[in-house]
């Protein structure tokens, strides 16, 4: 069980790190809140189009529990990418970076006041080594300039983009027994719906940009990839070993993101990104070793 839930939480981040990738490739080619309604869109288009007969199958059980995925979509989905886009406009990749590292420490501190988790040593030492390397990565290795950074309205938005990811993350334990196409198919409704707003005030701003071909090409990919498949692999890592050890994996997002930028962009790497991506693999696995049952 546990192999297979570090395959599809792998799978997830290099998605996700991938979609830091192309939200720098699409500067110029579609605006963020055009993006985050175009990827929902083209996501709930092809989710409904492979998932009609088992949407048919779950609908008695989707009924009785349509405010629960309505809040999935929204907050999980809509509120963390507003909320990401909206912090870089104001404070710096930097900063950003190391905000959401603190997810997995959100998400344990949820699950111990609400369910009495237990948190285990090992899951703190591994906590603060993949901190420290996503800190490495985003200091481009100094740590001490980090002491320097100061915080902004930015941070405090990019705040509630790591509290509304952890709420979705421990919402997960709360689904009720239905197929996986499902489970993605009406959160994504949601998404979608709740980022008409939001495009719509970019609209009102006179700051929306229309997607020209490779703005579609972005979109294309944030809604295959980013949203479908890496949503489905989290969902499933989560339910195979339990939200506290998924979170973990998160702080993946930004070392994958940086080696597809050498890859793709022809971005250099350097000795402190290969030190960063062994501190938070190192993490991940001193947590592993020692691991309570899952819930």
């Amino acid at each position: 069980m546990s192999s297979k839930a570090y395959l599809v939480l792998v799978i997830a981040t290099l998605c996700w790190g991938g979609n830091a990738v192309a939200g720098k490739m699409a500067v110029g080619h579609v605006s963020p809140m055009v993006l985050t309604f175009l990827r929902w869109t083209l996501a709930v288009a092809v989710i409904t189009a492979i998932s009609v007969p088992q949407l048919i199958r779950d609908w008695p059980l989707v009924r009785n529990r349509l405010p629960y995925f309505f809040a999935l979509g929204a907050v999980g989905y809509t509120c963390f990418n507003a909320a990401l886009y909206t912090a870089l406009k104001y404070t710096s990749a930097i900063n950003v970076a190391v905000i959401q590292a603190g997810i997995p420490m959100v998400i344990f501190a949820f699950n111990f006041i609400l369910f009495r988790t237990r948190i285990l040593a090992g899951q703190i030492v591994g906590f603060f080594l993949t901190m420290a390397g996503v800190g490495l990565l985003a200091s481009h290795g100094d740590l001490l300039s980090l002491l320097k950074l100061e915080m902004n309205v930015g941070d405090a938005i990019m705040l509630l983009a790591v509290l509304s990811y952890a709420i979705y993350t421990v919402m997960l334990r709360w689904k009720p027994p239905i197929n996986w196409r499902s489970l993605m198919a009406i959160p994504a409704m949601a998404a979608m719906l709740s980022s008409v707003p939001l495009m719509w005030w970019e609209v009102a701003q006179e700051t929306a940009v229309w997607p020209d071909l490779k703005g579609w090409v972005i979109a294309a990919y944030t809604a295959l990839f980013a949203s479908l498949i890496a949503q489905i692999f989290f969902i499933l890592g989560v339910e195979r070993i339990g939200p506290n050890r998924a979170g973990l994996f998160i702080n993946l997002i930004p070392v994958f993101g940086t080696f597809l930028s050498v890859l793709i962009l022809g971005e250099t790497l350097h000795p402190y990104q290969v030190i960063a991506l062994l501190l938070t693999l190192g993490g991940i696995a001193v947590a592993e070793r020692k691991k309570p049952p899952v819930p």
